[in-house]
């Protein structure tokens, strides 16, 4: 009862332009609504109380004596995955809609949130509540910028949805099931990707600029497991541009700072996670973490072709060497960086390994960032698993 009188006071109330988490805002959206209310336990930057989370949506949280789950979170399976006719336009095979597409036109769910983008900008996002495969459609492509997709929780109470899909990424999904029991549904289904590394529509313009050969054209990027970033243009072509030849010190500014706060890489409390870094090139990696994952991921087994995880290589050295690199904003002229990217592409980490080097790195850099601007957080903030993981590597002591 105590429950129902809070969320009735929560619907009385009216949002505002308030931010609780100040500058660590990731502009999730919930506080675009009155389940502001519940910000203080929701928000990822407020509160991290990820392992609880765990526990309430996998019915355990993972397993600290497992690196695996260090890393890569609770899960059922890991598997390499890619679509044998692929969505055009998409910007991998497809994988993700196609999972949303089977399950709205299965009545699996009434509606799907995922996020298109305005008429005037492909890459300013606009949350919606999908109900058509062409909305689905319409929302291919990841939006690299800060995107308030639980901006759409009160359409969703408002519309009298039992049954809801939810494609976010790790802030925006700690927000949504905090307040999960409160939207009145009989079945959320979570399909998650991994998230680093966001940015303001500003700051993404800014890394545009700076790295494209033609940031006007670009219609998505990735940074991908050959070390290098992938622009896709408007006529079709590919650029890419070696990680170590970036203008980090043009750039180190750039990210939000929610995200240089984030520890929650891998989307943890997502039912089936799709993404690229733990898979080979031209694959995706597919993290089913629990049973309603799995039932997402059998539809689509007559659409795709799968094979095994791998992991190959030993990141450690290129993590440690990562972490003065970045913290000093070196910029390596560019035959120098390619030529580095050929080296480490070949002997370089692969798979599984790729993955954890991307983890390494991020949290690496994180766990040093909230050291030095919220030394106040460092302990409540970063969660278990990744001290261990920043643990194996030796930081600046300033």
């Amino acid at each position: 009862m105590a429950a129902i009188d809070s969320h009735k006071k929560a619907k009385a109330l009216k949002p505002t332009s308030r931010r609780p988490a100040k500058e660590l805002c990731s502009e999730c959206g919930l506080c675009d609504t009155h389940y502001i209310h519940y910000v203080k336990d929701a928000c990822a930057f407020l509160t991290q109380h990820i392992a609880e989370l765990e526990e309430e949506t996998h019915d355990r949280s993972r397993n600290l004596d497992s690196e695996d789950e260090w890393y890569f979170g609770v899960h059922q399976s890991m598997t390499a995955a890619r679509k044998t006719e692929p969505i055009a336009g998409a910007q991998w095979t497809g994988i993700v809609s196609s999972i949303a597409i089977e399950m709205l036109n299965r009545g699996m769910v009434e509606g799907v949130v995922c996020v298109q983008n305005t008429e005037e900008d492909r890459f300013q996002p606009k949350p919606i509540i999908a109900r058509t495969p062409e909305e689905i459609l319409a929302a291919r492509v990841n939006k690299p910028t800060l995107s308030p997709n639980l901006s759409v929780l009160e359409q969703i109470e408002q519309s009298g949805m039992k049954r809801l899909l939810v494609i976010g990424v790790g802030c925006q999904i700690q927000a949504l099931r905090t307040v999960e029991k409160q939207l009145g549904l009989e079945k959320l289904y979570v399909l998650g990707t991994p998230c680093v590394d966001n940015v303001t529509r500003a700051g993404l313009q800014k890394f545009l600029d700076t790295t494209s050969r033609s940031p006007s054209t670009v219609v998505s990027y990735e940074f991908m497991q050959d070390f290098r970033v992938h622009f896709k243009h408007e006529d079709g072509s590919t650029e890419t541009v070696p990680f170590f030849g970036l203008k980090t010190n043009q750039l180190k500014d750039v990210f939000a700072p929610s995200c240089m706060s984030c520890f929650d890489y891998v989307n943890s409390l997502a039912d089936l996670v799709v993404g690229y870094m733990g898979a080979p090139f031209g694959w995706q990696w597919l993290v089913v973490r629990n049973d309603r994952g799995q039932e997402m991921l059998d539809l689509m087994q007559d659409q795709i072709e799968t094979k095994p995880v791998m992991s190959q290589g030993d990141r450690k050295e290129a993590v440690q060497q990562s972490i003065p690199a970045y913290d000093k904003g070196v910029t390596l002229p560019m035959w120098a960086a390619k030529l580095m990217g050929v080296v480490i592409e070949r002997i370089g980490p692969k798979g599984l390994e790729y993955a954890r080097f991307s983890i390494d790195s991020h949290f690496t850099r994180n766990y040093l960032y909230v050291k030095r601007n919220y030394p106040e957080k460092l302990e409540a903030h970063v969660p278990e698993y990744a001290k261990r993981i920043v643990s194996q590597y030796k930081l600046p002591e300033k």
